[in-house]
């Protein structure tokens, strides 16, 4: 569910501007979220309940015109990227603006918490109750996306003498709404066979169920177990310039999650062994207190551990030669735009994949703004941005009359946003097919596929056509007026940019260190997938592009103009590649409570606003890279 109203990037732009004072107060437009409605209400605040929120600052410049200008090929800035340091002397918040914020904070009796290197907020802690006091509100709760949330219930002010305010993050509780783009999420998983080792291994034909299921002959061929190593660098026409030596090295990665894996380094080091990868080179940056979080309402650990072995094995698998670096957000309610911050201003990595987003752009405009400043932060620096469409389509489960949109933060204009493919290896680990991920569902009942095929949908790449930011330069002339006007009006930004595999039927294979039902821990390998996937997918393959080329900052104007390098992503080899077979455990676990039997149809978008079609589409983008072709068109 989309923000109404905001129809251009100027309307997101303006979010933190005060609105007229009003007794000596000014009031912080875009700080309400949409979501806190009457209609939503379910019950009052906990006044006494302790709030740890982040005063966020305007920077003394805008930054969005150098963030584009450096990362445009042809433009006379192209590639004069800043330090951290001459950034914030460039644009970032003063010292004055944060003296000024943290005065007023402490005279209400807050504390007062951290500020970055580049000034760009003041941390403060509170209660709930003083909270509303000071910034002349209230506070209740809603029930929103299956979340009970906090929420003010009028818009944020600010005394004058506070200075100048962007936005205040973390008073209401819009981060809950965070999710990781992995299909399935642990706790834990097992494939069950029959599997395929590459397309095509096993089929109806050669072999039988372990129970003596009966299968239609359509489709005839059963999933694959999941793709590791050599099988995706082929697949991507990697193998070669991996090879010879251009396998990301020298390039550093970064993987943001929430929370961290206690045994994320041996689990990387074990599979790496097993799949023909190098021992990789992982630098873990991880809060105090991170490991081994106590789960609560708003706290998924265990789910998030499964999402960074799959980050941090696909980034490896793609680019392994290249430095990894982890760094961990202590929750995933509150920190992960704090943590964005930090990689950012730290430099701490030439690449950063994002596995994560928030279902649509129902988020206040004032939480949207301080992100956008540190993903123009991260172009001018010179860093590339990778985020996960999502994994819901256009997020309306194909229900008509439902409201169509892309997921945020992959629909900003400053960010690459990576779409999901089905994707077909052969026993030579070359690619013989790769469609949209759009997956229909049918169960085996009666000896026959019910629904009948393509079944009933499921999930798939996010994409679709932004309300909150106008169409970027580096789209014009590529997307179709057919998507980026489709609300009519002016031409807006569309998602996805590029893709990769995401589909978890065809899917990567993870391994991890999980719990199991007996209560022993243990190394195991089962299949993934989701954007999750193909955003570290793409991420890796970007370091080889930067270990050629050298930092790009925002990627987008480089892959759009080297769109005819790409694979693009039709329908054409749908008739010949329908679907598949996926059998899974009951359990999920073994074969003790048997066995379940689906078909899983390829690129099935009929209930969906969003379709793969010829040249750039909103489930694909402008598709994915094309081995050495690419990466000389990248990196020319």
């Amino acid at each position: 569910m989309a923000i109404a109203g905001a129809t251009a990037l100027a309307s997101v732009g303006a979010a933190g501007a005060h609105a007229a004072p009003a007794n000596g107060r000014s009031t912080l437009t875009g700080s309400q979220a949409p979501w806190a409605t009457s209609a939503h209400k379910v019950g009052s605040a906990h006044g006494a309940e302790k709030v740890t929120f982040r005063v966020y600052l305007p920077n003394k410049a805008d930054a969005s015109s150098y963030a584009l200008a450096v990362s445009t090929p042809g433009n006379a800035l192209y590639g004069k990227f800043l330090t951290p340091a001459q950034y914030r002397k460039k644009f970032s918040p003063t010292a004055g603006q944060v003296s000024a914020v943290s005065s007023w904070l402490k005279s209400q009796g807050a504390h007062v918490g951290s500020v970055p290197g580049n000034n760009k907020y003041v941390e403060a802690t509170t209660t709930v109750s003083n909270a509303a006091k000071m910034f002349h509100t209230g506070f209740a709760e809603y029930s929103f996306q299956g979340h009970r949330l906090r929420a003010n219930t009028t818009p944020l002010s600010v005394p004058t003498s506070a200075g100048a305010v962007e936005a205040v993050i973390g008073l209401d509780e819009s981060a809950t709404l965070a999710r990781a783009n992995v299909v399935p999420a642990p706790p834990v998983f097992k494939n069950a066979q029959p599997c395929s080792a590459y397309w095509g291994e096993k089929t109806v034909a050669n072999t039988a169920t372990p129970d003596g299921t009966t299968l239609p002959s359509s489709p005839s061929t059963f999933a694959p177990c999941g793709y590791a190593g050599a099988q995706l660098q082929g697949a991507y026409g990697m193998s070669g310039p991996i090879a010879s030596g251009n396998d990301g090295s020298g390039v550093t990665v970064g993987v943001i999650d929430a929370y961290a894996s206690p045994t994320m380094k041996q689990d990387l080091e074990t599979y790496s062994a097993k799949h023909g990868l190098p021992k990789p080179n992982l630098k873990e940056v991880v809060p105090p207190g991170t490991y081994n979080r106590a789960v609560n309402k708003k706290q998924d650990p265990q789910g998030w551990a499964g999402e960074e072995a799959l980050d941090l094995e696909a980034v490896h698998t793609m680019a392994p030669g290249a430095n990894l670096v982890y760094i961990g957000a202590p929750n995933n309610y509150r920190d992960l735009d704090a943590i964005m911050n930090k990689v950012v201003d730290k430099h701490l990595a030439d690449v950063v994949s994002n596995s994560y987003g928030y279902g649509g752009e129902a988020l206040p405009k004032g939480y949207i703004k301080p992100q956008l400043d540190t993903q123009m932060q991260a172009a001018a620096e010179g860093i590339s941005l990778f985020f996960s469409s999502g994994d819901d389509g256009d997020e309306t489960g194909g229900v008509a009359g439902a409201t169509p949109t892309p997921d945020w933060p992959a629909s900003s204009p400053y960010v690459t946003a990576v779409g999901g493919t089905s994707l077909g290896v052969s026993q030579t680990n070359s690619r013989i097919f790769e469609l949209g991920w759009q997956t229909g569902k049918s169960t085996l009942k009666d000896g026959a596929w019910t629904p009948p095929q393509p079944g009933t949908y499921m999930y798939g790449a996010g994409g679709g056509t932004s309300r909150l930011f106008a169409q970027p330069a580096y789209q014009k002339g590529v997307v179709p007026n057919s998507i980026s006007q489709v609300y009519g009006g002016p031409a807006m930004r569309t998602v996805p940019d590029v893709a990769a595999l995401a589909d978890p039927t065809t899917g990567m294979l993870v391994g991890q260190t999980q719990l199991f039902p007996d209560g022993h821990s243990d190394y195991s390998e089962y299949r993934i997938g989701g954007t999750s996937l193909a955003s570290p997918l793409f991420a890796g393959m970007w370091a080889l592009a930067v270990q050629n080329h050298g930092a790009y900052g925002l990627a987008n104007p480089t892959l759009y103009g080297a769109s005819a390098a790409s694979n693009d992503i039709t329908k054409d080899q749908r008739a010949a590649y329908p679907g598949t077979i996926r059998v899974d455990y009951v359990n999920g676990v073994d074969a003790a409570d048997g066995y379940s039997y689906t078909a899983r149809s390829f690129d099935d978008d009929e209930p969906l606003t969003i379709h793969v079609r010829q040249g750039y589409d909103d489930v694909t983008g402008v598709g994915s890279p094309a081995g050495t072709a690419w990466l000389d068109a990248v990196t020319k």
